[in-house]
């Protein structure tokens, strides 16, 4: 199990690099991401979050986990949804946030194959979600800055904690 990066680790705010090698190492970190999502009790885990500058995530909204390396988001709803989120490198921090209903997506699977599809609903937030962290954003950027000023002991509290565990 890797130890899931908090709001405070710099590596949250990095852009990722795509993923070049398709090879048994990046199944076994996806694997691992897959376990650590679950041990994490989470529905979604992407690289930067467990040390990897790289483009790629897990996620599970009920039907088993999937595997996207390099994501694209190629098109979006105008129409939005707003709802709860959470994550694990912000834990216990829920707040509401707009997202668009529905997406089509392009990624490749851990051995490369190119995959397109649309996701809606669920499945189509935890993929903006985790897509967001590949490029250093976390749903707390998507939140009002007045709701953002009343999270701020907590936020405070979190960089305190990521300092902590990175000396360990």
């Amino acid at each position: 199990m890797y130890r899931i990066r908090i709001y405070g680790d710099p590596i949250l705010r990095q852009k990722s690099k795509p993923v070049e090698t398709f090879d048994e190492n990046l199944n076994e970190i996806l694997e691992e991401m897959v376990e650590t999502m679950y041990l994490g009790d989470g529905v979604g885990l992407a690289a930067p979050q467990v040390g990897f500058l790289l483009r790629m995530f897990v996620m599970d909204y009920g039907e088993g986990p999937i595997k996207v390396v390099n994501p694209v988001i190629l098109e979006m709803s105008e129409e939005k949804e707003v709802d709860e989120e959470g994550c694990l490198s912000l834990p216990d921090i829920f707040e509401d946030v707009e997202r668009a209903k529905w997406i089509k997506v392009k990624y490749q699977t851990q051995s490369g194959e190119a995959v397109e599809r649309e996701f809606e609903g669920y499945p189509a937030r935890i993929f903006q979600h985790e897509y967001d962290h590949l490029d250093g954003i976390l749903f707390i950027d998507r939140i009002s800055p007045a709701k953002r000023a009343l999270l701020k002991p907590k936020l405070l509290e979190l960089i305190r904690r990521s300092k902590q565990e990175a000396k360990r």
